[in-house]
């Protein structure tokens, strides 16, 4: 891999990855699996081909999990801090990266969500950010304001 890989890793650092873009797709999924296994909203998946994915450290601390009804979802995890990890789908064709794991993107590098999948799916308190007060640090510490639709 050369100088555009992105790098990865699970919150306690055991475990790293580099991923080589282009990517196939950035998207928001909102079915009760993602859901579930972020423990939030909606999971925020890159999708790219396996051969553009490899473990650089700790491949063997990697857990996963694949549901027995499942025809593609799977998921990875960190033995040790329980992050979630890339997971190559069961169909073999696609591994599917939590975009919430990538340590570092350069600001030169544009990477943006396309699309919200199982849109049917989503949880009934959800909220569109921009109608929520957002603040820079905490309540209290600083000033709330309003996002830009």
């Amino acid at each position: 891999m050369d100088e555009t890989v992105l790098k990865g890793s699970c919150l306690c650092g055991s475990i790293t990855y580099e991923i080589l873009p282009p990517f196939m797709a950035f998207q928001y999924c909102h079915c009760s699996r993602c859901r579930k296994v972020t423990g939030s909203a909606h999971a925020s998946n890159i999708l790219m081909p396996p051969e553009q994915f490899r473990w650089t450290q700790g491949e063997e601390m990697v857990g996963r999990y694949e549901p027995a009804d499942a025809k593609h979802f799977a998921t990875c995890f960190c033995k040790h801090c329980g992050s979630h990890l890339p997971w190559l789908a069961q169909t073999g064709k696609a591994m599917v990266i939590p975009a919430g794991t990538l340590d570092q993107i350069p600001p030169s590098f544009e990477l943006v969500p396309e699309q919200n999948l199982f849109w049917d799916s989503r949880a009934t308190w959800y909220q569109f950010p921009h109608r929520l007060n957002a603040y820079p640090t905490l309540p209290g510490k600083s000033i709330a304001c309003k996002l830009a639709p």
